[in-house]
């Protein structure tokens, strides 16, 4: 099994640094609903975690919330409440996302609020061992002090010194030098420390959740490529200098971005697709199918064409995966080289790409064996065992009811024609529920068909699709099925 490391930028073959595999994936700033964007990774990061533990190593998940920053602070102010009222609201419809996208929870989910004692230890801890300096009740990190500075964002100090510069009212020994406490300003949250009144810089909140939960070195920390520089380049620097120069990460993990057109999809940018948004047209399934469809560290573009292309084939596996087939009296269908295929394909680097080619191939497959008598019971199961790896639920999308009212007397008003013709082949006027109607307007255009009335079976055909309804001919009979 092989991993990409974004330090090394090749295949590493993954060996986990103790029995227990460390993940920590970074989380949300909760001040908006998340959008698919968030959805990406957090889809992408709970594949890995799903499929470690399938191949049977135990994972402990954790993911932060960063529940005080400045966006959070100007967003609470401008909407006139609390910013723990703002970021609970949104912490909790989070959670309710990620559920509705079939995520599974993390082990742990630390708020940076609740980790204060531990952020001011390695900030003190820094400051001891000369990393970091305190000035006016702010603490920076002196990046000049570290030899191997950019290595995760393929960056030298000197370039990066180039287009750094101070802000107003700071006093940096360094432009390049990061902050790690920041001094309290008026109507901000604040707690007390060394260094008086302030709240935590961002990176310092990583690190500290990080080791107070995981440990010091970790095997996988996961999050988007925006993130290698400065979040996570950071995070190497005053993790490493806090624990006496161990290794912080063994496996550098970030996917590629969600882009609507040009741009990556974000809060700041305001162009962003909200998940509640998305759920309301598209499945879970279907999402998640978008969202694997690519290599994860690969750019992805959202479009409506390309999400419902991966809507459409995430019907086309659930309708495959419920079935109840009569089980064939032939050979069994060989599930095997399906299994293999994305086995093969997950173990190098998480290719989902790949191994969903081979749960469609499996599906169609089941599908051509059952039509020849064969028994495909172990593929469908096989099909169900390798999605739910890749998080799929296989539930049918949630279709709005057929008004039965207007199907019934559709079905009322082909009868009364019926009556004027000399067809017989109907004795009893149509049921009152739609599947049993449904049978009998599809019973009826059979016979109406057989009997070369084409023109009236025709008509029911089309009287269906008028009111949301498609007939699909099949070899084995017809079936029908709400238009999207």
């Amino acid at each position: 099994m092989k991993i990409t490391d974004t330090v090394s930028g090749k295949k590493e073959e993954f060996k986990p640094i103790g029995d227990e595999v460390k993940m920590y994936v970074c989380g949300i700033n909760p001040y908006a609903d998340a959008h698919v964007g968030h959805g990406m990774s957090y889809i992408i990061f709970d594949v890995v975690r799903r499929y470690l533990e399938y191949r049977g190593y135990k994972v402990k998940h954790v993911e932060n919330v960063t529940d005080v920053e400045d966006n959070i602070i100007n967003h609470a102010n401008r909407q006139g409440i609390t910013v723990k009222e703002l970021t609970e609201k949104f912490t909790l419809r989070y959670f309710e996302d990620m559920d509705a996208l079939n995520i599974l929870r993390p082990h742990h989910t630390p708020k940076a609020t609740e980790t204060i004692p531990e952020i001011i230890n390695m900030t003190q801890g820094l400051i001891d061992k000369g990393y970091a300096y305190a000035v006016e009740g702010n603490v920076y990190f002196r990046v000049g002090k570290l030899s191997d500075y950019g290595k995760l964002s393929k960056r030298s100090l000197k370039q990066m010194k180039a287009g750094a510069r101070v802000e107003v009212g700071e006093a940096k020994e360094d432009p390049m030098d990061f902050v790690l406490w920041k001094a309290a300003k008026p109507d901000e949250p604040s707690w007390d420390s060394p260094w008086g009144k302030g709240r935590p810089g961002w990176h310092i909140e990583c690190s500290a959740m990080s080791v107070k939960y995981l440990g010091e070195q970790i095997d996988i920390h996961g999050g988007g490529q925006d993130l290698v520089f400065p979040h996570h380049e950071n995070e190497i620097a005053q993790s490493e200098s806090f624990t006496g120069k161990k290794p912080f990460v063994k496996y550098w993990m970030h996917n590629g971005l969600l882009q609507m057109g040009a741009e990556k999809m974000s809060k700041s940018l305001g162009n962003l697709i909200t998940i509640r948004d998305a759920l309301k047209k598209y499945t879970a399934d279907g999402l998640r199918v978008f969202i694997l469809s690519s290599y994860y560290r690969s750019p992805l573009t959202y479009t409506d064409e390309a999400i419902e292309a991966a809507q459409a084939g995430a019907e086309r596996l659930a309708r495959v995966a419920n079935k109840e087939g009569k089980g064939g009296g032939g050979k069994d269908l060989d599930e095997k080289p399906y299994r293999q295929r994305f086995l093969d394909a997950m173990d190098d680097d998480f290719n989902t790409p790949q191994a969903l080619a081979a749960l469609f191939d499996l599906a169609r497959d089941i599908n051509r064996a059952e039509e020849e008598g064969m028994y495909v019971a172990k593929g469908r199961e096989t099909l169900k065992e390798l999605g739910g790896i890749l998080g799929l639920t296989f539930k049918a999308k949630d279709e709005p009811p057929v008004d039965v009212k207007l199907l019934r007397k559709l079905a009322l008003s082909i009868n009364e024609k019926l009556e004027k013709t000399s067809f017989k082949g109907i004795t009893n006027g149509p049921p009152e529920d739609t599947d049993a109607i449904m049978k009998f307007l599809i019973s009826l255009r059979k016979k109406l068909r057989e009997a070369k009335n084409f023109q009236l079976a025709d008509e029911i055909r089309n009287s269906l699709s008028e009111i949301g309804i498609a007939l699909e001919d099949k070899p084995q009979g017809t079936t029908w099925k709400r238009k999207t």
